[in-house]
């Protein structure tokens, strides 16, 4: 499995057009897309932060995610205007939170 996560900041201004963009690109619309779960959220309205959270269920599947077409427009229209830091963790043991 792989586990996305990190932040991103964009202009508190622009936090609607950037999640409604987000959405456009949520793999967990795609059936098959190998997304376990795809979150944002935050105080992204007064701040302009937002927390990103992924699992994955396998690089092929994000790789695949990366290179979509919809997902390259959205890289394109918002790299210049957004500062992430966003990094992917594989993850080999997996178990419940109490064990």
């Amino acid at each position: 499995m792989i586990i996305v996560l990190g932040h991103i900041e964009i202009d508190s201004s622009e936090v609607d057009d950037f999640l409604g963009d987000v959405d456009v690109i949520n793999p967990k619309k795609r059936a098959g897309s190998g997304c376990l779960s795809y979150s944002t959220t935050g105080d992204s309205h007064k701040t302009g932060h937002i927390a990103v959270a992924e699992r994955w269920q396998d690089q092929q599947s994000l790789t695949a995610h990366l290179e979509h077409e919809a997902t390259q427009a959205f890289i394109e229209k918002w790299s210049g205007r957004m500062r992430a830091e966003v990094m992917k963790y594989d993850a080999f043991n997996e178990r419940s939170l109490v064990e």
